[in-house]
Order: structure tokens, then C-alpha cells, then sequence
């Protein structure tokens, strides 16, 4: 009971850092940083921290096959998705962003099913369509709608391509993260997204008005947690919550979410909270939680394996 205890605490704190980093990086890129220099920055620091972290770790020999997929795995999961997450809050808000975000369990298994030939059974069908609903309510009253977006549609583009590279990075990344320790993955993934980023946005840098003279103590305190919470701590978190939990019950957790961001984003002012908010994020984690809920059999087999293994 005690690890599940740790679980539980570790998954929750680390869903509730991301929520929160999400209304956060919303004021990043709103008053003090450009998406590709917020981006930059994530990537250089992840790069260096990690690196140094393993310097202290026993060292891992990589296959080289390996080191392929998670140089493709840090160019979509963390490169891609940073920078497209980053660009959709400069156009939309915290809350619209969340809510689209957090169909990327539905997108996993429409790939998981289109690359993997996984059999979708009816009730994950039924999740998918209502997912879609909730999020087809967010499209289609955006438009109409007073907040601090700039342009809800492109916006929301950037949040469904956010979803995509991120689900996309889960599916091919799923071998090796069990392979390898996540430090490994970690330190591999950031240096060739920060290698990539380096290029196309070095000169940006000096331009970023947080790097200047006009930075405040709170713009810096907003860089500080994005860079040491959520590219750092909650890293650390989540494989002590995977250890200890089922994937159905992490899965419950990451809807905590958009429920944090929502209320954080509007308790600072960057969005309004109207009636079709709250039903469409209904729709869309009730729609996630059919689609990541294990059968009872499957669920049994898990607990139960038949087959012994050395970890």
C-alpha cells in the first residue's frame, strides 16, 4: 500500500505541474518570449541537465537502431511538441489548448490501430466518438467567443498537431522506454532536438525580451518553473508513478490537466469560464476514460501474468 501510496502522490504531482506549466508558458510566450525561443531554451537546458545527470549514472550502451528511434522520438515528442505547443498558446488560450491536448490517448490508439493493426473494440469506438465531440463543440464555438486568443482556429490546429507528435512519439518510443533508463532516452532526445533547434533559432535569443533589461523577478519565476518543474521534476515523477500503477489509472490522472490549467488560466485572467467549457470537457475525459479503461480480463492478466520474467 505504501508504494502505491508513492505512486499515486508522484502521478498526481507531476499532472498537476503540467497543468499548471500550461497557463504558465501561455504568459511566456504572450509578454516575454517567441515560441521558437521558449523552445530553445527548453531544449539547451533539457540537454544540459540531463547530460549532466548521467555523468553520475552508470553508463548505458545505446544500440544503434535504438539511438535512431529516439533521435526521431526527441524530434517529434520534444522538439515538434514543444514548439508546436508553445505556438498554439500564442494563439489560443490555456483552456482550449488543454482540452484538445488531452484527446492524445484517443490519437495513440487510432495509430496504435492504423500502424500497430490493434483491434479497437466497441467501447473504445464509442470513447473516440465522443472525445471527438467534445472537441468538435471547442472548434466550432471558439469563433464566436470573447478571450485572450488571437486566432482560435489556428490555435487549435497547432493543439491538434501538438496532440498528433505527441501520440505519435508515444507509439514509437514504446519499446525503448522500457528498455532503456529514462535518463538514457532523456539526454539522447534533448541534445538532437537542441542540435536541430540551434540553427533556426540562435539569433532569435538575443531578441527575447526576458534576456533583456526589461525582465522582471516574475518573468524569470515563470522561466524558472517551466524549466526546472516541468522539463525536470515531473520527468522524474512520472516513471515513479508507471512503476506503481496501472496505465489505466495514470491515464485517469492526466484529465487532472485540463481541469488545473482551466482554472489557474482563469484565475489569472486568460480566459473566461462559459457554459460549453465544462460540458465539452466532460465529452472529452469521459470519451479519454472509455478509450484507456482496461477490461477486467485484460486487467486480471496484468495483475496475474502467467509468464516469469526478469526485470
Amino acid at each position: 500500500m505504501q508504494e502505491k501510496t508513492r505512486g499515486l502522490a508522484a502521478i498526481l504531482t507531476a499532472n498537476l505541474i503540467f497543468g499548471i506549466n500550461i497557463p504558465v508558458t501561455k504568459s511566456l510566450v504572450t509578454h516575454w518570449m517567441t515560441p521558437m525561443g521558449y523552445t530553445l531554451t527548453r531544449m539547451v537546458f533539457g540537454c544540459i541537465i540531463f547530460w549532466a545527470i548521467g555523468s553520475f549514472l552508470p553508463r548505458e550502451r545505446v544500440d544503434p537502431r535504438d539511438l535512431l528511434v529516439m533521435m526521431i522520438g526527441g524530434l517529434m515528442g520534444f522538439l515538434g511538441t514543444q514548439f508546436l505547443f508553445s505556438q498554439s498558446l500564442h494563439y489560443t488560450t490555456p483552456v482550449i489548448f488543454s482540452l484538445l491536448l488531452a484527446l492524445t490517448p484517443v490519437v495513440v490508439l487510432l495509430l496504435s490501430a492504423l500502424f500497430l493493426k490493434e483491434i479497437i473494440p466497441g467501447r473504445k469506438i464509442i470513447g473516440i466518438l465522443i472525445s471527438i465531440s467534445g472537441a468538435s463543440m471547442i472548434i466550432l464555438l471558439s469563433g464566436s467567443q470573447e478571450s485572450t486568443g488571437r486566432n482560435h482556429l489556428l490555435g487549435i490546429f497547432f493543439a491538434l498537431l501538438t496532440a498528433l507528435f505527441y501520440a505519435g512519439y508515444l507509439v514509437i518510443t514504446r519499446k525503448i522506454s522500457i528498455k532503456y533508463h529514462p535518463v538514457t532516452i532523456a539526454k539522447w532526445m534533448f541534445l538532437v532536438s537542441a542540435l536541430v533547434a540551434i540553427p533556426f533559432s540562435l539569433r532569435a535569443i538575443p531578441t527575447q525580451r526576458i534576456y533583456s533589461g526589461e525582465a522582471t523577478l516574475q518573468a524569470y519565476g515563470l522561466l524558472t518553473f517551466a524549466l526546472l518543474f516541468s522539463t525536470t521534476i515531473a520527468f522524474f515523477l512520472m516513471p515513479v508513478g508507471l512503476k506503481r500503477l496501472e496505465a489505466s489509472t495514470i491515464s485517469i490522472f492526466m484529465n487532472l490537466q485540463p481541469v488545473v490549467a482551466s482554472v489557474v488560466a482563469v484565475l489569472a485572467g486568460q480566459d473566461v469560464l462559459t457554459w460549453d467549457k465544462p460540458l465539452a470537457t466532460l465529452l472529452v475525459i469521459a470519451g479519454v476514460y472509455l478509450v484507456t479503461i482496461q477490461s477486467r480480463k485484460i486487467k486480471n492478466r496484468n495483475l496475474y501474468p502467467t509468464r516469469d520474467f526478469k526485470r
